[in-house]
């Protein structure tokens, strides 16, 4: 298939979890409270979506302590990044139309509109 849709990430395309990856690329790392707060869900919403993406080996995990607190940080893997950027690519060509140039209107089929 030549179609930029065959270069979509389905574990990125997800709404959630393509912006969290967005949200992500834009920096080297985020807190779980920010990056929640970002994206706009839950902790349980983005626990599960962010455990897909550490799954795929696009997200890194990095836990630590502030004073008695515990803190949550994540930031992309280079696979990550490689695979965001590929997708947003996919997604950019499609919006460009492809490539894909229509056929000049002849007499048995009008220019549309």
């Amino acid at each position: 298939m030549s179609h930029p849709r065959a270069r979509l990430d389905d574990t990125i395309h997800a709404p959630v979890r393509f912006s969290i990856m967005a949200a992500l690329a834009a920096a080297d790392e985020a807190d779980f409270r920010f990056l929640r707060d970002t994206v706009e869900v839950s902790d349980s919403a983005l626990s599960k979506q962010l455990s897909t993406l550490e799954g795929a080996g696009y997200v890194k995990v990095r836990k630590t302590f502030v004073g008695r607190r515990p803190r949550t940080f994540l930031g992309l893997t280079p696979h990550g990044r490689e695979a965001f950027d590929r997708h947003v690519e996919a997604l950019r060509d499609i919006a460009a139309g492809a490539g894909v140039t229509p056929p000049e209107p002849t007499a048995d089929r009008p220019r549309p509109g």
